[in-house]
């Protein structure tokens, strides 16, 4: 499959052809790593890694849990009588 390198701003910009992008769940905005081997351009999608909330909870610790913050003055229907 071949493609041709464009002008982009200061920049070169590459088309994916639409049956290859669908292939590998390529999308409008996706982010690409870009990794140079040799004379070639390597391009990998980024995947977004999804935590568990038990992952997530592991990670808290004493130095990087914070208290409340104060927003102002209670109002409406969080003020307890």
């Amino acid at each position: 499959m071949k493609t041709k390198v464009a002008k982009w701003g200061n920049s070169l910009g590459v088309r994916v052809p639409a049956g290859l992008a669908a292939e590998i769940g390529l999308a409008a905005g996706s982010e690409l790593q870009i990794v140079r081997e040799g004379r070639a351009l390597k391009l990998i999608p980024s995947r977004n890694r999804r935590y568990s909330l038990k992952e997530l909870l592991a990670s808290v610790r004493p130095e990087n849990l914070h208290g409340e913050t104060r927003s102002g003055s209670a109002v409406g229907a969080e003020i307890l009588e």
